[in-house]
């Protein structure tokens, strides 16, 4: 598994709007990362998630949390126990 998690991220990578990725378990510990999100962004990433999905009253919903700047957006967004951020330029 770790391998492929390694591919996706990497394949993720190669969009060049993309500049930052990071997965997390459901504590926030680091599955991966690659360009601007760190292991350091785990912990947030993964309360930022857990807080959304407290905010709708459907248990199967998963929402999508959008951080915008100037400079970009980070999406957040839980699948099953992985919490996954991307980091998007604007363009």
């Amino acid at each position: 598994m770790e391998a492929t998690l390694e591919q996706h991220l990497d394949d993720t990578m190669k969009n060049p709007a993309i500049i930052g990725v990071l997965c997390t378990d459901a504590q926030g510990h680091n599955l991966g990362c690659r360009g601007s999100l760190s292991d350091e962004h785990g912990g947030v990433v993964s309360v930022l998630a857990k807080q959304a999905a407290s905010l709708t009253k459907d248990l199967t919903d998963s929402p999508t949390v959008c951080l915008e700047s100037d400079s970009g957006n980070v999406l957040v967004r839980t699948h099953g126990t992985i919490t996954v951020a991307v980091h998007k330029i604007v363009s």
